[in-house]
């Protein structure tokens, strides 16, 4: 894992790293989308994914897929299909695709596109915490392998991610899900596989608010404005990450 250099990072940014690391966490959970590094890596992979024709190949029957991909797409944001449902197919929608294909493709997504908006500062604060002997867990919607593509550049091992994810057929991908940690799913699944209390959590949206709540410690990153008011009310450590645009 290269991470950034603590000369690099601001005082605030250093700041931040202490509050948490004098807490001395055994255990850590962290959100990845918009707390690890900027923007959403599923949405974006899916956009990709059915864009770049790697997983699904050219042709018409690529352009009908993409087309029910993104009508289905449109609805989630409409708000006629709930969070977890859509999660849960950007994941089954892999159906008989090789793991191994999903992992290359993940890969080079994620080295291409998301590199760059990996936040310096949170990589160091993981990288810090492994170096005390803390567990760390990242908890996420997004589907698994682009998330285990993600945590390459963190020192998080795969078998400490818990993303979204299916069953598989030898080594092909099947419609069965295993786990959509999202809203009440993340601390449901920390229950479920780390069976551990959870010292310190981090996460910037709604959807992490079960699992920050779960934690000792529990801190808002680079939050939404909805999450923001929540950690506001309930006395959460709230940080923006350099270039985020911090609100007060």
């Amino acid at each position: 894992m290269k991470a950034a250099r603590p000369e690099t990072l601001s005082f605030p940014a250093l700041q931040f790293l202490d509050c948490v690391l004098q807490l001395e966490p055994r255990v850590a959970a962290f959100d990845c989308d918009g707390t690890l590094w900027s923007g959403d890596v599923g949405e974006g992979f899916f956009d990709w994914e059915l864009r770049d024709g790697y997983l699904f190949g050219d042709g018409p029957s690529r352009e009908i897929l993409s087309r029910k991909w993104r009508d289905r797409y449109g609805a989630y944001k409409r708000g006629e299909v709930d969070e977890t449902t859509m999660c849960g197919e950007m994941v089954t929608m892999h159906e008989g695709i090789s793991a191994a294909r999903m992992m290359e493709a993940a890969t080079r997504f994620f080295d291409q596109f998301f590199v760059v908006q990996i936040f310096p500062e949170m990589q160091e604060l993981v990288r810090r915490l492994e170096q005390t002997g803390c567990e760390i867990w990242a908890v996420s919607s997004s589907n698994e392998w682009v998330i285990r593509a993600g945590m390459k550049h963190f020192g998080i091992p795969e078998d400490h991610v818990l993303a979204a994810k299916v069953e598989l057929d030898g080594d092909l991908a099947s419609n069965r899900l295993i786990r959509v940690p999202s809203g009440a799913g993340k601390p449901q699944a920390l229950r479920e596989v780390v069976g551990r209390e959870i010292d310190a959590a981090l996460g910037n949206s709604r959807w992490d608010t079960e699992m920050l709540a779960l934690a000792k410690h529990a801190f808002a990153v680079n939050p939404n404005p909805d999450l923001e008011a929540i950690a506001r009310k309930r006395g959460w450590q709230i940080y923006f990450p350099e270039g985020t645009g911090s609100r007060v």
